[in-house]
């Protein structure tokens, strides 16, 4: 009979050293509550362009993704022109994606009607967040109104930003950290 092993830490983390990018964003960033509009946005881009690729590769270009998209200024995103299209479109610091980075616009313009109408991205996710949805409407809810955002860039821009349970393993010290700092 094999006895299991409590560790402090989710599995996918345990054995990484502390300065490693994965972890440090799994210790003080992965799961906890998101409430401004351009990082909730941010957030969003990222998982949109991790689409097909690993979550390491993302990371390691974050600061080169805040660059080019203005900090994640939603209004900033909104307005771009063609022009500022084709400059994402060859920028080597990205992922150049075409249909991604058309997203990107989509989804800013989208968030901000979202805010003319709930006055915050935030307050549009927190009402859905009372009304307890599966992850199959939440799913439903973002295909219908942003583009590339299937059930996998839902569920884990949900479980990042701190509306969706599931970020950590139950016995993850960092689990009891942001309960803690969810329910005070």
């Amino acid at each position: 009979m094999s006895k299991e092993i409590n560790h402090p830490y989710c599995r996918f983390v345990q054995d990484l050293n502390k300065d490693n990018l994965h972890k440090q964003y799994h210790d003080f960033r992965y799961g906890f509550r998101i409430t401004d509009d351009n990082e909730l946005f941010g957030r969003l881009l990222l998982e949109i362009n991790q689409a097909g690729l690993s979550w390491d590769i993302i990371l390691k270009k974050e600061v080169n993704f805040r660059k080019a998209f203005d900090n994640f200024d939603v209004s900033k995103i909104a307005a771009y022109t063609p022009e500022k299209v084709e400059e994402l479109l060859n920028n080597k610091g990205i992922i150049r994606n075409k249909l991604k980075v058309n997203a990107a616009l989509h989804n800013a313009q989208r968030v901000l009607e979202i805010q003319d109408e709930f006055g915050s991205f935030y307050n549009w996710l927190s009402l859905h967040e009372e009304q307890e949805l599966t992850k199959q409407a939440w799913t439903k809810l973002f295909k219908g109104n942003f583009k590339f955002t299937g059930g996998e860039i839902v569920g884990e821009f949900l479980m990042s930003t701190g509306f969706m349970p599931g970020a950590h393993d139950e016995n993850c010290e960092i689990y009891s950290r942001i309960n803690n700092t969810l329910y005070e």
